[in-house]
């Protein structure tokens, strides 16, 4: 993308000459009003939750809604999650294209062995109560990682920005498997690398000391295509934080926490849990179409978790992936009577072929599919957003290695269009009227 405009917006404001706005052209999608200059006039723009305004250039990922086009450095997300593994993909977003086998051999080597935490770090899980959210404890493991790991901090030097990315995406399945076992009383189990990323992930989640657990390829192969469906999703909530949160200077592991927090929430990474509670709160089959109708009523808040998407107003990409996978899964493992799926099959079907979906383009979206995976394959719903932040944290770090290397880069600072009192004075304290906002008569 070249800063040279190739043409112009004519702003006009009355009492005003024209403002003359250049215009920019990316490799993919629309051209885009550069306003940067829009201030020096006295001016800016009013855009809540951000809908109509670019942050930043980036080469990470495409996303075309209309469409249902999502691309990793140009490459079709389908095509990905298919024809390769999530640690091809990890080096990627990292790097700019697909690795050879050397390439790709160094690259898990590099991964695999880094996989260990600091022994110390074991000693962090004993401060929260085993009853804690699992997220909750990886808010607060992620940020603390910077105390254990201070020899790369130093955000200017590409070789210790490279060293931090291969420790995240390495440590996140050791520590996401760590706060799991700590919530059911279950010591940690040490990674090993003879295993896959996501086999080894599986393993630390579900071997004991006393017994060995024997990855099944079709669940691992799922969980890896989870991963990869996961791994970057352009400028959302939570990576904008990344972003905003590095464009201060912060270290990496603080982005990485503020990003984690930002995942939490149930309208972002959260909705695949969201998704699962909607699925027990419905119950049975026989219950559908009450909650069909409940979501088809606009003055009932109920809304159903898992359909439609703020960005695809066509079908989801990666859950087109995702349901092929489901009914693999639910194959492999002979789940042909499970309340739960059952509901969630019925939903599937309406949702496929009722007139009201389709107009309004509710389709089933990747958080669906992924959450009835993973509760097939032996997940906690509470782990849910948990292992949607593992995978995605080769996305934040890609583009917070991007942030970092950008010169036109700079300290987020979002503007506001003030509604409060005008200037007023401060009178003695014996002279003030009661707070009508406490106090209202």
């Amino acid at each position: 993308m070249s800063d040279t405009a190739q043409k112009t917006a004519i702003l006009s404001i009355p009492g005003m000459d024209p403002i003359e706005l250049p215009m920019l052209k990316g490799t993919l999608g629309p051209e885009v009003i550069d306003i940067r200059a829009l201030g020096s006039h006295g001016y800016f723009t009013y855009d809540p939750g951000f809908v109509s305004t670019a942050s930043c250039k980036s080469h990470i990922t495409f996303i075309d809604g209309a469409r249902g086009v999502l691309l990793y450095r140009g490459y079709p997300i389908d095509q990905l999650a298919t024809q390769c593994d999530y640690l091809q993909v990890c080096y990627l977003l990292l790097n700019g294209d697909l690795p050879d086998n050397e390439q790709y051999r160094e690259f898990r080597h590099r991964i695999t062995h880094h996989t260990l935490v600091h022994e110390q770090i074991n000693s962090l899980f004993k401060a929260f109560r085993r009853d804690s959210h699992p997220m909750a404890i990886m808010c607060g493991i992620a940020g603390a990682l910077s105390a254990f790991y201070h020899d790369s901090l130093d955000i200017y030097d590409p070789e210790q920005r490279e060293l931090t990315a291969m420790r995240l995406i390495a440590k996140m399945p050791t520590l996401a498997a760590m706060s799991y076992k700590y919530s059911i009383g279950q010591p940690f189990m040490f990674p090993k690398n003879s295993l896959s990323y996501a086999g080894n992930f599986l393993n630390m989640m579900f071997a004991t000391p006393c017994e060995d657990y024997e990855v099944n390829p079709v669940i691992e192969r799922a969980l890896d295509r989870i991963f990869i469906l996961h791994a970057d999703h352009e400028q959302n909530a939570s990576t904008s934080s990344v972003r905003i949160a590095g464009s201060s200077g912060a270290n990496p592991y603080a982005c990485i926490a503020a990003g984690l927090a930002s995942l939490w929430g149930p309208a972002h990474g959260g909705a695949n849990e969201a998704c699962l509670r909607m699925l027990e709160r419905i119950g049975t089959v026989e219950r559908i179409p009450q909650y069909i109708a409940k979501a088809k009523d606009k003055n009932d808040p109920f809304r159903l978790m898992g359909f439609g998407h703020r960005v695809y107003k066509n079908y989801d990409p990666r859950a087109k992936v995702m349901r092929q996978t489901c009914h693999e899964v639910l194959n492999e493992l002979h789940i042909s009577n499970h309340p739960l799926l059952d509901v969630a099959m019925k939903l599937e079907e309406i949702a496929l072929h009722d007139d009201y979906f389709i107009e309004h383009k509710l389709y089933p979206n990747v958080d669906f599919y992924s959450g009835i995976v993973l509760n097939a394959i032996g997940i906690p719903t509470n782990m849910f957003t948990v292992i949607f932040a593992l995978a995605r944290t080769v996305g934040w770090i890609s583009h917070w290695i991007e942030m970092n290397e950008d010169p036109a880069s700079r300290i987020g600072r979002p503007r506001q269009i003030y509604i409060g009192e005008a200037e007023r004075e401060v009178k003695p304290l014996g002279e003030r009227q009661k707070c009508v906002v406490c106090h209202p008569e």
